[in-house]
């Protein structure tokens, strides 16, 4: 049976290792997302938002990098963050994918 007292006595824990984990930094040694990747594919991920075919994706303007999206993690590296959709590999900034959302 838990109680208040055990619960209190764990929630400093629970509150450091939430802390400890959003302050690890984000893809460190994580692999470039490669755009032949599955998950890419499945996404049309491009690494350079200027590379999107206007055709298939009407709505898509070259404003839209990973950099400005709601999914994007900046990494070390200000070229380079991580992104939900994509795991532990790092995406560009300057990318784009068809799951982009104003950040």
């Amino acid at each position: 049976m838990s109680t208040r007292r055990q619960f209190l006595k764990t929630l400093p824990v629970a509150v450091a290792a939430s802390l400890a984990a959003v302050a690890a930094p984000s893809g460190a040694g994580a692999a470039t997302l490669d755009e032949k990747d599955p998950q890419a594919v499945k996404l049309d991920y491009k690494a350079d938002t200027r590379k999107v075919d206007q055709a298939k994706f009407p709505r898509h303007a070259a404003s839209q990098t990973c950099a400005n999206c709601q999914l994007f993690q900046e990494g070390a590296s200000p070229s380079t963050g991580s992104c939900v959709l994509f795991g532990d590999k790092q995406v560009a900034a300057a990318g784009w994918c068809s799951a982009w959302e104003q950040g």
